[in-house]
């Protein structure tokens, strides 16, 4: 089953509804409790709060009926995967929370992310809610990518730096020294005065980021554990689709957004770029990594 234009747009104001509306209570709210997912991986995989499950059930809750109504298949961070992404034609991929760490911290880089994706892994919709922002970013395959309504256009204007936005772990990652001096060479190619590194936000809202930069990248290298899920990078992958600029793997690759054996994406590495001479030399250079 194929989804109409005029499903696909009644789904996205639902995604949006939902999203504004946990993110408004995201926005009022302090965690009360924090608990530890895991002792493995990323600090900010081991953590959630009562606030990802009151997100969640918000969601839900107008979601929930489409997925009868329209077959639609749910995958979503704070539930068991029950296998319903590989039977339905499209699922329903949901972070409650994007940016656990900084929402704990209270600082800005967290975000609420729903996406559509189908069964062979294409992003269909994406909506993103920044709570401190109070912004709604999102994308319709086939209709553009918008920002608050309006359609969002790639930044025109020069840069003379470029920026790479990441998490805080990276910066006590065993890759940072290599990623760091890789796109500073690459930065120095494209005349550019050097590299501008900002740590402060989770997956979703560094892509943003990028998109809002005139050059600018989202990095990760290829690991087998850990670097992020399908839920942190369905909902961006849709927006860079929409706005023109990159969203793949480090071979060049669309996304695995319906990895039959994982739900890890970082397997052959992450790359948001704003446009695609940035992507090749990045890819060139680290490609091997």
């Amino acid at each position: 089953m194929k989804l109409s234009d005029t499903e696909l747009t009644e789904l996205a104001e639902l995604a949006i509804e939902a999203a504004t509306a946990a993110g408004e209570m995201i926005a009022r709210t302090r965690p009360e409790q924090i608990e530890h997912k895991s002792d493995s991986g990323s600090l900010a995989s081991q953590v959630v709060t009562e606030v990802d499950r009151r997100s969640e059930a918000i969601i839900l809750e107008t979601l929930r009926p489409t997925l009868e109504r329209l077959e639609l298949g749910l995958l979503t961070e704070e539930q068991p995967d029950d296998g319903g992404r590989f039977r339905a034609d499209y699922f329903w991929c949901i972070d409650p929370i994007d940016g656990t760490l900084p929402f704990i911290e209270g600082t800005p880089g967290y975000a609420v992310s729903i996406a559509l994706v189908r069964r062979d892994g294409t992003p269909t919709i994406g909506v993103m809610y920044d709570p401190v922002g109070k912004m709604v970013i999102h994308a319709i395959a086939g209709a553009g990518a918008f920002r608050n309504g309006e359609p969002w256009k790639l930044q025109a204007s020069p840069s003379t730096a470029l920026s790479l936005f990441t998490d805080k772990s990276f910066l006590a990652s065993e890759e940072r020294d290599e990623v760091t001096t890789g796109l500073e060479e690459i930065a120095r190619d494209l005349g550019l005065a050097g590299l501008h590194v900002d740590a402060s936000a989770g997956a979703v809202m560094n892509a943003c980021k990028v998109l809002a930069n005139p050059l600018a990248c989202y990095l990760k290298l290829p690991k087998q554990d850990g670097g992020g899920s399908l839920w942190d990078y369905a909902a961006t992958a849709c927006l860079f689709r929409e706005a023109g600029a990159i969203a793949t793997d480090l071979h060049g690759h669309p996304f695995a957004l319906n990895r039959p054996d994982s739900t890890l994406m970082c397997h052959q590495g992450i790359l948001f770029a704003t446009n695609e001479t940035l992507a090749d030399r990045i890819r060139a250079r680290f490609r091997s990594s």
